[in-house]
């Protein structure tokens, strides 16, 4: 089965013949893509609004929808980390559920940046803190897990951030972390070694399944990754792709045992290099960028073992590839964007040919230059992209062709880093300070 079938199966189902759900942080196929039609492309906090909602704190985490449901994660003032529902169509608050008190925050970021994930009957919630906690579509708890408590508090520098993954009747989480922990990271309190790891659960009880060891000779930070495993179907069988520790790397879903990895995407070895981009299943290859504008590199995947000169299937080596953004794969081309530079570069998955590479215009430079953090969402033939000041810029997936730049924020904190979701016909639009719901 391919896999944009397989997590159409698992992850999503259609609503109306135009609806589609955003049941995971890249969206119903895993990828940063949709089939929606008739999304807006003129809008402003004021025009074209169906609601907005004011959110009690900042979060990275993406906008989960499901039908009639929106789920978004936040802190609070008093830093307890709340997984909240909205009603798609009034944005009212339905229900809400504290995960955990003592969030985690450093620079930017905080321990609410993973995104939930849900199938329609259960959400599932992670917070960098350690919880992880399934609730049904009505907010009855189902159960709760304190991983830190079980494997250890998650030793990473800027604050946990992996979305969990629902797939092929389990649930993963994934934890590459620094080892040995000294006590320096932000709630790191029980110091000495750590594992890096790929957990199985089974969703409905979140009893651990199995629990994977996945080795790196990696050094200090370049040991950790804020990445979020990603499944990928190569010859009719499936596999788990997890990027970081200097390797990219397809482990078997019933077992986590490691089928393959490929190294060469961080060339500063032993230096600080941290990876954010998640992989890309990309077709046959699987794709990775490598941290901080390092190369950016398509691995075969039917290979055994170390296959970092074997299964290279190409590279993108300009400097142009995302510090964090994760790209974005539809009809066989990658969407590889650099948030630092605002460079758009289309490929050829197959191939690496590059098909076009634009530069976003038009931003306002009054406070100076607005990185992007978040990921591309590709939909209705468009590009939609989000700026850590909120400004929305909208492109033609087929030429680059700028349609629109939009901010959204009221100016408050740069820390906008929620990708753009849309199901329904509706782009949901997360800034620091507001969920928005635009268009008809």
């Amino acid at each position: 089965m391919k896999l944009h079938a397989l997590c159409l199966a698992v992850a999503t189902t259609l609503t109306t013949a135009q609806a589609e759900n955003w049941p995971h942080w890249r969206g119903p196929a895993l990828n940063g893509s949709s089939s929606e039609k008739g999304l807006p492309t003129q809008f402003s906090p004021t025009e074209n609004v169906k609601w907005s909602l004011d959110l009690p704190g900042i979060s990275g985490a993406t906008p989960i929808i499901w039908g009639d449901k929106v789920f978004v994660m936040s802190p609070d003032a008093q830093k307890d980390q709340w997984l909240i529902c909205v009603g798609r169509t009034d944005g009212k608050v339905l229900w809400k559920q504290k995960l955990a008190g003592g969030m985690l925050d450093k620079g930017r970021g905080n321990s609410t940046s993973p995104s939930p994930i849900t199938d329609g009957k259960t959400v599932w919630a992670l917070v960098g803190t350690g919880q992880l906690a399934a609730f049904d579509m009505d907010g009855k708890a189902l159960w709760q897990r304190e991983l830190g408590k079980d494997y250890g508090v998650f030793n990473i520098m800027w604050v946990y951030g992996s979305s969990p993954l629902l797939f092929a009747g389990k649930l993963y989480v994934q934890v590459l972390q620094r080892t040995p922990a000294d006590g320096g990271y932000p709630g790191v309190t029980d110091k000495g070694d750590r594992e890096s790891y790929l957990l199985a659960l089974e969703p409905a009880t979140g009893k651990t399944l199995w629990k994977h060891v996945r080795p790196t000779d990696a050094k200090l930070e370049s040991m950790e990754s804020y990445a979020t495993p990603i499944p990928h179907t190569v010859g009719g069988k499936s596999q788990i792709l997890i990027a970081g520790g200097d390797v990219l790397s397809g482990h078997d879903p019933e077992t986590g045992v490691e089928l393959w990895r490929g190294g060469g995407i961080n060339p500063k070895r032993g230096e600080w290099m941290r990876l954010v981009p998640s992989p890309v299943s990309a077709g046959d290859v699987a794709f990775v960028a490598g941290p901080k504008q390092s190369p950016a590199i398509a691995y075969k995947t039917d290979g055994k073992g170390d296959v970092t000169e074997t299964g290279k299937a190409w590279t993108f080596d300009e400097r142009k590839t995302p510090d964090c953004a994760t790209p974005a794969y539809h009809d066989g081309k990658l969407f590889v964007f650099d948030g630092d530079s605002h460079t758009m570069t289309v490929m050829d998955a197959k191939t690496g040919a590059k098909l076009w590479q634009k530069t976003l215009e038009g931003i306002d430079k009054s406070k100076g230059k607005e990185v992007f953090r978040a990921s591309p969402t590709i939909a209705d033939g468009k590009i939609y992209n989000l700026g850590e000041r909120g400004t929305v810029v909208i492109q033609n997936a087929a030429d680059g062709a700028q349609l629109a730049v939009i901010p959204m924020s009221s100016g408050g904190p740069e820390a906008v880093r929620s990708s753009i979701a849309v199901s329904g016909g509706n782009l949901f639009i997360r800034t620091a300070d507001k969920l928005f719901s635009i268009g008809k």
